[in-house]
């Protein structure tokens, strides 16, 4: 692939390429001894601490033309620049112990402006029970912003993207598809309420209820929807080797989103196909459902099938079609601009 571009094939086919350069040989060297998971499979990192506990590591860049719409302000960047990396320690069921944030601006930039980042960054950070810890400022032809955060979860209770079995039930937290009404609201211009446009400017990091989920017990696999819900299916079902039935009458849609949409073609691309949501998908052993329901609010959307079956949208009157495999991506052409 050598005069292929990385805008042809997008993050995920380029995540798959450099996780080969970067995987572990058979037989660990030295030093490697405590990667328990590596690059490239799951949302995170994992570390072992060489006790019951392991460290979960995550990093994500947001950068201001491609990430940032015009409309949000430098305290809903900040916010959500912490956001995106602490949603994928609670991904893995953990406990967020710690974000390094490194910051490239131009040299003009005021201060006043730089101070709203942080505050923003802390806040979030503060909302999920940790704390800024450090990182790193440079100038930068434009902003961006890259953060690294920690977490802590028993080995034990450690949640990743395999583990799903047919039969065991899928469900979310939340709501789908409202970041992206938000977004598609302020690219054509159309007014939108303002419970819409907080899901896109300051997404909530599942990371309490990850906690309770993780210890559960009940819990078979687990990811994020920052991509939307479709291409994270498609991401536990390639893990986990399972296919999935989605019933279209269960997605949790917000009221305001169902009335944003012209049609309901336009309200299922929304709540399937657009990312920014930060919400939780997960499978659920059906015997324990109980048990989660009384501890974390969320929605069965459907169960898991046998892998052959792939994933299927069940319609209202039970008829099934195809769930395609596309989502928000970076690095791909026509869809790098997200301010546009």
């Amino acid at each position: 692939m050598k005069d292929t571009r990385v805008s042809s094939i997008g993050e995920r086919a380029l995540i798959s390429i450099l996780s080969e350069i970067f995987k572990a040989p058979d037989g660990k060297k030295k030093g490697q001894e405590g990667i328990l998971i590596g690059a490239g499979s799951d949302d995170c990192a994992v570390l072992d601490l060489k006790g019951e506990d392991c460290l979960v590591v995550t990093t994500d860049m947001l950068h201001r033309t491609t990430d940032f719409p015009e409309e949000i302000s430098p305290w809903q960047m900040g916010w959500m620049s912490a956001a995106v990396n602490l949603s994928d320690v609670a991904a893995m069921g953990a406990e967020p112990v710690g974000l390094v944030m490194a910051i490239g601006m131009p040299a003009d930039t005021e201060i006043a402006f730089v101070e709203e980042l942080a505050k923003g960054m802390q806040a979030c950070a503060e909302f999920c029970g940790t704390a800024i810890i450090g990182g790193d400022l440079d100038t930068h032809a434009e902003l961006t912003m890259t953060g690294t955060a920690l977490g802590r979860v028993k080995k034990s209770q450690l949640l990743l993207r395999r583990g799903a079995r047919p039969g065991d039930l899928v469900c979310v937290t939340g709501y789908t598809g409202a970041a992206g009404a938000a977004l598609k609201a302020l690219q054509s211009r159309k007014p939108v309420s303002e419970t819409i446009l907080k899901a896109l400017f300051e997404p909530i990091p599942r990371t309490k209820e990850a906690g309770q989920l993780a210890g559960s017990g009940a819990v078979t696999s687990m990811m994020d929807t920052s991509d939307g819900l479709a291409m994270s299916l498609y991401d536990l079902a390639r893990q986990s080797r399972v296919g999935f039935r989605i019933r279209e009458n269960a997605l949790p849609i917000l009221r305001e989103v169902r009335e944003f949409a012209s049609d309901s073609d336009e309200l299922r691309e929304l709540a399937l196909y657009t990312g920014g949501d930060f919400e939780l998908l997960i499978t659920i052993d059906p015997q324990k459902l109980k048990k989660v329901q009384n501890i974390c609010n969320l929605t069965v959307i459907g169960e898991c099938t046998k892998y052959e079956t792939g994933i299927v949208l069940e319609s209202p009157e039970c008829e099934l079609t195809t769930i395609a495999q596309r989502g928000y991506q970076q690095l791909k052409a026509e869809t790098i601009d997200r301010s546009s």
